[in-house]
């Protein structure tokens, strides 16, 4: 008992696992606030993986033809939106199944990243790591959060423009109340089904701009089982998170603890059952699923298609 008291303090006190779980948590986080935004507004946006995974490919491939990161990044941002154009107009426009939708999308761009995968070949690199003085030297948590690739202070900016968004514009009163109580919003005059997809199309860019991170951020390749159904995970970071942001930020980070856990184990030295690792994620994510949602209060339309008339 005391060795693996030992050998969890040892773990949890290396700055690389904290380094990887912002660099896998900041991965998620990207996806779960452009997914948040699209709760708050009553949608479960399934394709999100579909997103990622396109915005990984769109990346990738920009930086294959362009050879630089700026253009990777955007063009994985527009990759993951046209994927969320779809969900947003299918399930909002013609008023198909959203997670059928979504599943349907999902599988269609794992299919589609595969086989042009196999054409394009691309090759892309890892950006460069850039450290910002004194906050970089801070023990333990400077590193992690101070000593990334520059692209994973993108994500910085983002939490307070999507609080902006969302709680200080009229627009996100409209997407919050859209979510709410969506006859409501109908009859104030507010375009309901727009402003549903207008928030999908946001989780859409956040999504791809996540997936873009995953290649030039973190790894530097494209594989198309990076994504790895992570996703979905940033669909539970909202849940865990009580849909609020401060809490799907805590979320994101939870489960690219875990992930960073998985890898960490290895590389010091430690030894312990391989597929139990790698299931740790998703396990923690039914676990939060199941145990911690409850409590919360979710946006009373979510998941609620909305056909004016109807109740």
């Amino acid at each position: 008992m005391l060795d693996v008291l030992a050998a969890l303090a040892d773990i949890f006190s290396s700055p690389t696992m904290y380094g990887s779980a912002v660099r896998l948590g900041g991965f998620l986080a990207f996806a779960a606030l452009g997914e948040l935004v699209a709760e708050k507004a009553g949608t479960i946006n399934i394709s999100v993986e579909g997103s990622l995974l396109a915005g990984a490919f769109g990346g990738a491939v920009a930086y294959h033809l362009a050879g630089s990161t700026w253009v990777g990044l955007a063009v994985g941002a527009a990759t993951g939106v046209l994927i969320a154009l779809i969900q947003a107009n299918m399930s909002h426009r013609l008023t198909a199944d959203q997670f059928v939708v979504g599943l349907t999308a999902n599988v269609l761009i794992l299919g589609l990243a595969g086989y042009l995968d196999a054409i394009i070949d691309p090759i892309a690199k890892r950006a460069s790591v850039i450290e910002i003085p004194l906050l970089s030297d801070i023990p333990l948590f400077g590193p992690a959060l101070f000593g990334q690739t520059w692209p994973t202070y993108l994500l910085y900016p983002l939490f307070p423009i999507t609080w902006w968004l969302l709680y200080r514009t009229r627009w996100g009163l409209e997407v919050r109340s859209v979510g709410e109580n969506p006859q409501a919003s109908d009859v104030s005059g507010i375009d309901v089904n727009k402003r549903r997809r207008q928030a999908v199309c946001y989780g859409g860019v956040l999504a791809g701009l996540g997936g873009a991170f995953l290649v030039l951020g973190q790894v530097g390749s494209f594989d198309t089982g990076a994504v790895g159904g992570r996703g979905f995970i940033a669909i539970a970071a909202v849940y865990f998170g009580g849909w609020t942001l401060r809490g799907t930020l805590l979320g994101a980070l939870l489960f690219g603890l875990a992930d960073a856990f998985r890898l960490a184990v290895p590389v010091l030295g430690y030894q312990l059952n391989a597929q139990l690792l790698a299931a740790l994620p998703y396990v923690l994510t039914i676990a939060v699923m199941y145990f911690i949602t409850k409590p919360f209060r979710q946006p009373a339309a979510l998941a609620h298609p909305f056909i004016r008339g109807l109740r």
